[in-house]
């Protein structure tokens, strides 16, 4: 009871703080007495109900459950969380208006249909480092993707010269473009230590049922690389980095939740 206590909190946070976000582009007089240290604090709030519902369903003496829909809330949390903290620094705040409500979804689909994908007691540090860099990277290049559509509507509203409140509560293009890039930077690199952990952690990275898995995260590492050559050698930006970062988080996502849905709902029910 207490867990779904929790879990409602959070998703009610979540929205509540979307709903401020989503006046707040609008300019609505509603919100002119809620401030953006208000609405982050109504994050975080969000988020620890988050977490704290997430140790109740990761955690057991049976091991570290790591299921599908398992897995899916804890990246949401983790996008939520470098979203929250970046808008401390940054007037992103925005963004939540995308992240928060995929964390809430997330949540909510890890309360209604639970998985059990199950790292037992006693796992490798190995594997359990392999596990951490995979989903951190996959939640760094997440949050990438999601810098890449916001921009994207911010350079189509600015070329039709369409200033609307996107425009007005978003940093200059060339602050979101440098955003963009070090979050790819750093989920980069997270991405090089869970290949290279799994190569040396993992005796069968290649086997029948990982092998497309790994092979979908070399492409998506590729594809990270070549946009972060092309962005230091000749300058690549805008549209460009929008599409490779796009196709790059394709190929990622493919490769741990395609996987993991094949694996653990459609193989199992059938």
């Amino acid at each position: 009871m207490t867990n779904l206590l929790a879990a409602f909190l959070a998703i009610s946070l979540y929205l509540g703080c979307t709903v401020l976000l989503l006046l707040k582009l609008k300019n609505s007089d509603l919100v002119a007495g809620f401030s953006k240290p208000m609405i982050l604090v109504s994050g975080f709030l969000g988020l620890g109900a988050h977490i704290f519902t997430l140790s109740q369903s990761m955690l057991s003496a049976d091991g570290i459950n790591l299921g599908f829909f398992t897995a899916l809330s804890l990246v949401g949390a983790f996008i939520a969380l470098f979203t929250l903290v970046s808008a401390m620094r940054h007037p992103i705040e925005i963004i939540g208006i995308v992240v928060l409500p995929i964390a809430a979804i997330t949540l909510a689909a890890d309360h209604a249909a639970a998985t059990v994908h199950l790292l037992p007691p006693g796992s490798p540090p190995g594997l359990i480092f392999h596990v951490v860099t995979s989903v951190i990277a996959y939640s760094i290049l997440g949050l990438a993707a999601i810098h890449a559509i916001v921009l994207s509507v911010q350079n189509s509203q600015l070329h039709r010269h369409q200033p609307g409140g996107l425009i007005r509560m978003m940093p200059p293009l060339t602050t979101m473009e440098s955003l963009l890039f070090d979050a790819i930077i750093i989920g980069f690199g997270c991405l090089s230590v869970s290949l290279i952990s799994g190569m040396v952690f993992l005796e069968d990275m290649f086997a029948q049922h990982l092998a497309h898995k790994t092979v979908l995260s070399i492409i998506a590492w590729l594809v990270f690389a070549i946009l972060l050559i092309g962005r230091w050698l000749v300058g690549w930006r805008g549209r460009t980095a929008i599409r490779w970062t796009l196709g790059g988080f394709i190929s990622l996502m493919l490769a741990y939740f395609g996987s993991k849905f094949v694996l653990e709902l459609i193989l199992t029910s059938s």
